[in-house]
């Protein structure tokens, strides 16, 4: 599947749809913790997104491979409870990922194309960013959660790390010939994810994601607004005159 689609069991196991925020009453109690620290920066981080019932921001998406900058775009997200969330790319060009609550689509109007997958199946690392709806735990994905230190990142903000649960799979040739856009599913090989966190109220920053490879995708957060109106229509997808829709759950498949 479109790996748009382990940026919602993060974001859906830490961010899936990002709309009230991972659970993480339960889930920083059941994660292994270096310290205290850790476990409340966590529970800063849930209660900051635990009221809110719509959010929007700006975000700034960079993919990397090593030393090699392969793609860097911008635009505006909308999250929505139950399990929604819009995102709008604005630069380099225009693109669609909407997550409904049950289907996930990613239209990009250049190819004439829309990808629509269900949104259990959704492999995007933007899925868990439903993390900010209350739907995903950091136990579900993590086996440890830390603070770590890096360079860069302001006096005012803390890195939260989460290494991988469980054994690590790699992508098929079939699903990694059909991504469009590079991000992990949430059986798919990841190193650690990171989450920069504002120590004051913890407010979202940053997540950066990291895979086998050198590979790196980070997503950059900025001006939050909790509770904008938001209208439903803005999370029901209707399919363009003239645009062809693929199968985003077949292709995962591959060839039988």
């Amino acid at each position: 599947m479109n790996p748009r689609i382990v940026l919602a069991v993060l974001l859906s196991a830490i961010f899936p749809c990002f709309i009230g925020i991972v659970n993480l009453s339960g889930a920083s109690d059941s994660i292994p913790d270096s310290g205290t620290s850790a476990k409340s920066l966590a529970r800063l981080l849930e209660e900051h997104y635990r009221h809110p019932r719509t959010l929007r921001a700006v975000f700034l998406e960079r993919y990397s491979e090593g030393l090699k900058l392969a793609r860097i775009e911008s635009g505006t997200v909308y999250f929505k409870r139950p399990g929604r969330m819009r995102w709008e790319y604005d630069s380099p060009e225009k693109k669609l990922f909407l997550a409904d609550g049950k289907t996930v689509w990613f239209y990009v109007p250049y190819d004439h194309t829309v990808t629509k997958a269900p949104a259990r199946e959704s492999s995007d690392w933007r899925t868990p960013l439903a993390l900010l709806t209350g739907k995903v735990e950091l136990s579900r994905l993590c086996s440890r959660v830390d603070l770590v230190e890096q360079k860069g990142v302001p006096a005012t903000h803390a890195i939260l790390r989460c290494l991988p649960k469980g054994e690590k799979q790699t992508p098929s040739p079939a699903q990694a010939a059909s991504s469009q856009t590079p991000g992990p599913a949430g059986d798919v090989d990841f190193t650690e994810v990171l989450l920069e966190v504002d120590k004051s109220n913890g407010e979202l920053a940053r997540i950066e994601i990291r895979q086998p490879g050198q590979i790196e995708l980070e997503y950059r957060f900025g001006s939050w607004q909790e509770d904008p109106p938001l209208a439903d229509s803005m999370f029901q997808f209707q399919i363009p005159i003239g645009v062809a829709v693929v199968d985003g759950a077949a292709l995962s498949e591959g060839p039988k």
